[in-house]
């Protein structure tokens, strides 16, 4: 065989995948995106949406994390394409401390914080010097104290808004002694407080019931800690983030949420 015959069949060849290429259907073509997510309640919400995006032609790569703090580490450094894990305090609060360029793109799902107790039936209950555990880290922790000044166990500091810290206590009618921890390890630390509030997703791996196991839980009309997706700034408009909030903002996800969680976790789009 010629030179000139196998170039001829080489580019021949080249020409008609390029041509198959062009007609495959969107599924053989599909686009690939890598998303961060925590383990547990929500890796099982995102792997609903990945089954959504799938039909829409984006194969969703799901990263999950057990601890808040590398997730946004993770999108910075270009390890992901986007994260669905975070509210808008708790990101605010991580590109004060690190300066990240991260923005959100679509909201998901709210999950209403609550203080859980295995000890007393209602606030009225806690006794006078009660220990109650809080998230150690700024959004969560302040969270938890608008949560306790809401029932009325503390009286916060005027105009501290979403962020106040223990500092910001104006008064403390019954004592309570804080623990601050890892919000991850206050499922695990409840049997040695008198209460403690806990993120719902920890809630739900720790085998608690929001319905059953709490003594307070947070209003969910108006809340201000709906979570989303989110992404490096300048990738907001990318076709597959866009399509993974698609996914994200389903009916699929929606009924899932209701059947699997019942009131727990609820769309907030």
């Amino acid at each position: 065989m010629s030179v000139f015959t196998r170039r001829t069949i080489l580019t021949a060849t080249f020409a008609l995948g390029t041509v198959l290429a062009a007609t495959l259907p969107a599924a053989a073509q599909q686009k690939s995106i890598k998303v961060g997510v925590m383990s547990g309640a929500e890796e099982e919400v995102a792997q609903v949406v990945k089954k959504v995006a799938a039909s829409k032609g984006l194969n969703v790569e799901l990263v999950p994390f057990s601890d808040y703090a590398l997730v946004n580490e993770a999108l910075d450094r270009q390890d992901l394409d986007a994260n669905a894990f975070q509210h808008k305090p708790y990101l605010d609060a991580q590109i004060a401390a690190r300066g990240y360029k991260i923005v959100p793109v679509g909201f998901t799902f709210v999950q209403p914080i609550g203080l859980y107790s295995t000890k007393v039936k209602s606030v009225a209950d806690l006794p006078k010097g009660a220990k109650i555990g809080i998230p150690n880290d700024p959004s969560n922790g302040g969270r938890a104290l608008n949560l306790l000044a809401a029932q009325g166990i503390i009286k916060l500091k005027e105009g501290k808004g979403l962020l106040p810290s223990l500092l910001d206590i104006a008064e403390n009618p019954k004592n309570v002694q804080f623990s601050e921890l890892d919000a991850a390890q206050l499922p695990r630390a409840l049997p040695d407080l008198d209460a403690a509030v806990i993120n719902t997703d920890h809630a739900l791996n720790g085998g608690l019931d929001i319905r059953k196991d709490t003594i307070a839980v947070e209003k969910r009309e108006g809340n201000p800690y709906a979570n989303f997706v989110a992404a490096r700034q300048g990738d907001e408009n990318r076709a597959e983030i866009k399509t993974f909030v698609q996914s994200y903002q389903s009916p699929e996800v929606a009924k899932f949420l209701e059947e699997r969680f019942k009131g727990a976790i609820i769309p907030a789009w």
